[in-house]
C-alpha cells in the first residue's frame, strides 16, 4: 500500500491506484498486457509518477474549480491543486480559481448556467487555456467581459472562449473565438515541431510520450527500409510519418480530422519534409489505396480502436512489419485475431497514465512466414 498525494483521492472520479505503490502499479498494468498479448518479455518504460499531465479539462461550480465526483457525474469536487497535473499547469488552475471566482457556473441538472469548463493545456515552452461556455445562455455578454479582462492577467500564450450547447457534455467545439494569442501550441520531439490545434489530440505525458517515439524510430531503423514505403495510419498531426521519413523513400499518412490533416500539412513543410504525403481519409476505406511494396505500416489508432475493415485489409496487403501502437488492452485483445498473417516479434509498455488504468503498448508484428 502507498499512501495517496492527493487529499481528494477516492472522492474525485479521476486517479484510481494512488494507494498502490507506482512499482506495483507498473507490474500490474505489464501483467495486463502479457496476458491479452500472450507474450512474456515485455520492458515497461515509466517516468515520473506525479506532476506529469499537460492536459486538465476541470469543471466550474459556485465554489470554485474541479473535478466530477466517482460514482456521481453531476456533483463536482472542488479542487485546488491537482496532483498529477505538472506545474505550469497547476499555476494555471490558481489562476482560474481565483479570477473566476462567483461566475455563473453551469448547472449539470437543471442545464442553466454559462461557465462550463476550463480546458487548460502547458506543453514544454507553451500554453494555452479554453473557457467553455454554454451557447444558450442569456448572460453570454458578461462572460465574454470577464474573459477579456482574465486574458490581461494571465500567463497563458493563448486563452479561447469556446462554446457548447446546453445539451452537450463536450468541453471542445468548432466554434470558438480566439482571444488572446493563437488556436495552435507546438510541441518538440525527437528534434522535430509539431503544432497542433488547442482543442485537438495530443499525447498528455512529453517525457513518455518522446521515448516513445525514439523507441518506434530505432525498431524501425533495425529493418531495411531505405527503399521502402511506410503507412502511417490514424496519422494525427503527423508525429510518426514525419520523425521517421529519413529512414524510408516515402510516407503516407491517413486522418480521418480535417483539423489534423492540415496541421500535419503545416508541419511538414515546417519540418522541411518532402517524402511525406498526408490524405484525409478514414482508415476503413485503406482498400481504395493503391500502395507500393515494400511496405511498413505504424498504427496509432483513438482508445475506441480500429474498424475489422482496416485489420482484414492490412492482413490482406501484408506489410513487411506492423507497428501497432495500442493505448486499449481490452480491445487490443481481439484485435490482433484480424491480423492472422502475423506474429509478435517483440512488445513493449509506455505508462503514459501513472495513477490510473491506462497504458500504451508497442507491438513489433511481423509475417509469420519470416
Amino acid at each position: 500500500m502507498a499512501e495517496p498525494l492527493c487529499p481528494y483521492f477516492r472522492k474525485c472520479g479521476g486517479c484510481a491506484f494512488q494507494d498502490v505503490d507506482y512499482k506495483i502499479q507498473l507490474e500490474n498494468k505489464r501483467e495486463k498486457l502479457s496476458q491479452a498479448l500472450r507474450f512474456e518479455e515485455i520492458p515497461v518504460f515509466s517516468g515520473s509518477d506525479y506532476y506529469y499531465r499537460q492536459r486538465m479539462d476541470m469543471v466550474f461550480h459556485p465554489g470554485g474549480l474541479g473535478f466530477r465526483e466517482k460514482g456521481s457525474w453531476q456533483r463536482i469536487v472542488d479542487v485546488e491543486k491537482c496532483v498529477i497535473s505538472n506545474e505550469e499547469l497547476n499555476s494555471l488552475i490558481r489562476e482560474i480559481r481565483e479570477f473566476f471566482q462567483d461566475v455563473d457556473a453551469f448547472d449539470h441538472k437543471t442545464h442553466v448556467g454559462t461557465f462550463r469548463f476550463a480546458v487548460m493545456r502547458t506543453p514544454p515552452s507553451d500554453s494555452a487555456v479554453s473557457i467553455v461556455l454554454n451557447k444558450d445562455s442569456d448572460k453570454l455578454p458578461e462572460a465574454r467581459k470577464k474573459i477579456e479582462a482574465y486574458v490581461e492577467k494571465t500567463s497563458a500564450r493563448n486563452v479561447l472562449m469556446t462554446y457548447v450547447t446546453h445539451d452537450s457534455g463536450a468541453s471542445i467545439s468548432d466554434e470558438y473565438a480566439v482571444v488572446k494569442g493563437l488556436d495552435m501550441l507546438c510541441e518538440t520531439y525527437l528534434g522535430r515541431t509539431f503544432r497542433y490545434h488547442v482543442q485537438g489530440f495530443f499525447q498528455n505525458n512529453h517525457d513518455i510520450a518522446e521515448k516513445l517515439h525514439a523507441y518506434c524510430h530505432d525498431l524501425l531503423k533495425s529493418y531495411p527500409t531505405q527503399k521502402a514505403h511506410l503507412l502511417d495510419l490514424y496519422g494525427g498531426v503527423g508525429a510518426f510519418g514525419i520523425i521517421n521519413a529519413d529512414l524510408f523513400e516515402d510516407v503516407t499518412i491517413l486522418e480521418n480530422y480535417e483539423p489534423a490533416i492540415e496541421a500535419c500539412e503545416g508541419n511538414i513543410k515546417e519540418n522541411e519534409i518532402s517524402n511525406v504525403k498526408p490524405i484525409l481519409m478514414d482508415a476503413k476505406h485503406l482498400k481504395i489505396l493503391d500502395l507500393p511494396e515494400p511496405l511498413y505500416a505504424i498504427l496509432d489508432p483513438p482508445r475506441s480502436g480500429m474498424n475489422p475493415r482496416t485489420l482484414k485489409r492490412l492482413n490482406e496487403i501484408k506489410p513487411e512489419l506492423i507497428v501497432f501502437i495500442s493505448c486499449n488492452v481490452k480491445l487490443l485483445r481481439r484485435e490482433l485475431p484480424y491480423l492472422s498473417n502475423y506474429r509478435i516479434k517483440s512488445a513493449a509498455l509506455f505508462d503514459l497514465f501513472p495513477q490510473t488504468p491506462h497504458q500504451e503498448a508497442v507491438i513489433e508484428l511481423v509475417r509469420c512466414e519470416d
